[in-house]
């Protein structure tokens, strides 16, 4: 699986900065960087950094630059690695890289830095899927699951719940070998309770996975409502720009439009939809139908009702429909207020939070963004211990070795014989041997690497 040449790769954006940095690792990157740098970096020590000039055979300077050198088996990929920093054109970048492919590296593919980590023990593979969650992190809850899990505390988590059963798996094979001699020291009661507390363990990471979900990807909430309420009026207002058009024409908005935002630590992924209403416009029935697809799906609904105005028919079914789901109802258009229209919403949906606005002139928005914060950091979204599940894959696994462990307890209950239940509690070790890559495919293995940038 192990590839033993160098590579090379730009690991900053790829554009026009102050500076880019070239990586290169593998057994001979010191000695490739020697062939085109001003100073001899054989027996410079490790973790050092060193300036210079890179130029090509003809003697003829590239740039000025920064290279520094780290040394096996002290370093992110556990080989020698050699970063360049040199000024940010991608003229410069690619004169170098190509000096370098010159002189024996070639191109990284996607994560191939990050494989070789993985590969050559410097990290598990739940450590190594958390570098490319802590680059896409999109808020502070974000990156801080990204860390703690790129320092280990999930794969702690999985390995002691992994260890214990192969405890139990020890346990089963000494009393199948000697069934006279009881030689495992387990009382039947002990094999229960010992299953039933990895079950507890297993429920408690799915349990946490919802809450995963919500800080890796963002909390969706859906902006609904019947046309002209000020459902695109309340999006420009949250965002503070004209992200959505707005006007007095009824249906303006078609599709969804999304955009994230930031309350505190909650990272929300805003959607706006098409009002709901009945319409013989196929487009516009389009964009209900999508509308109400967005609501099935929200974790958080922003229901405008339009105080300028009496609930409609349309309004008792989005009522309807959003009364199962977590749901702010927005008393929009306060600057229009002219009767008792907030008590008959309000009867619509008596036990939601709800808080008056007037969207176009951005009143009430701090107070419903403290409302929002207050849901989720004090709520739904908890950060109680250090391993929580964001990635599908190992909301998989778990399940999987859930499913099997409860295969298990059940045929010991129904007095199946030992073997057999041997055979689910195995399948349970190697389903949570996957999180960490101890019992994972080749397949599975390019196929997550593949998913990183270059250059990483």
């Amino acid at each position: 699986m192990l590839n033993q040449d160098t590579i090379v790769a730009l690991s900053t954006a790829v554009g026009i900065s102050g500076i880019a940095v070239i990586r290169m690792s593998g057994e001979n990157a010191i000695d490739i960087v020697n062939n085109v740098f001003s100073k001899n970096l054989t027996d410079v020590p490790t973790h050092t950094v060193h300036y210079g000039k890179v130029e090509d055979k003809d003697g003829h300077v590239i740039d000025h630059v920064l290279v520094t050198v780290m040394r096996a088996p002290g370093t992110y990929t556990g080989e020698n690695v050699v970063e360049i920093s040199c000024h940010g054109s991608m003229t410069v970048v690619r004169e170098i890289m190509l000096l370098l492919t010159k002189s024996g590296a070639r191109f990284a593919l996607a994560g191939e830095f990050t494989k070789r980590g993985f590969l050559n023990g410097r990290m598990d593979l739940s450590q190594a899927e958390a570098v490319i969650d802590i680059i896409n992190s999109k808020s502070h809850m974000a990156l801080q699951t990204g860390v703690n899990q790129l320092e280990g505390n999930l794969s702690k988590k999985i390995n002691k719940i992994r260890d214990e059963l192969i405890h139990v798996m020890a346990w089963i094979q000494a009393e199948a070998d000697f069934p006279e001699e009881g030689i495992s020291g387990i009382s039947e009661e002990g094999m229960k309770n010992s299953i039933k507390l990895i079950l507890d363990s297993l429920d408690e990471l799915l349990e946490g996975a919802k809450s995963g979900r919500l800080i890796r990807d963002g909390v969706a909430t859906v902006i609904a409502g019947k046309p002209n309420a000020g459902k695109s009026s309340l999006l420009n207002a949250l965002l503070q720009q004209q992200r959505a058009i707005v006007t007095d024409i009824p249906g303006t908005t078609r599709d969804t439009i999304e955009e994230y935002m930031q309350i505190g630590s909650v990272m929300l992924k805003l959607i706006d939809t098409a009002g709901i209403r009945e319409t013989e416009d196929e487009v516009e029935k389009i964009g209900v139908d999508i509308a109400s697809s967005a609501i099935a799906k929200a974790d958080l609904v922003l229901y405008v009702a339009d105080l300028s105005s009496p609930p409609s028919k349309e309004d008792e079914l989005i009522a309807k429909a959003v009364a199962v789901k977590k749901t702010v109802l927005v008393l929009n258009k306060t600057d229009r207020h002219g009767g008792d229209f907030d008590k008959e919403y309000i009867k619509l949906l008596p036990e939601v939070f709800r808080v008056y606005t007037s969207a176009i002139n951005e009143t009430g928005i701090d107070e419903l963004k403290k409302l929002i914060k207050n849901m989720f950091e004090f709520g739904e979204i908890t950060m109680e211990g250090d391993a929580v599940l964001t990635n599908i894959r190992h909301i998989e696994a778990v399940q999987n070795a859930k499913n099997m462990m409860e295969t298990a307890y059940n045929a010991y209950v129904s007095g199946v014989p030992l073997d057999f239940m041997a055979i689910d509690i195995q399948s349970a070790i190697e389903a949570l041997g996957e999180i960490t890559g101890m019992s994972v495919s080749e397949e599975i293995v390019d196929r997550i690497f593949k998913e990183f940038c270059v250059g990483k």
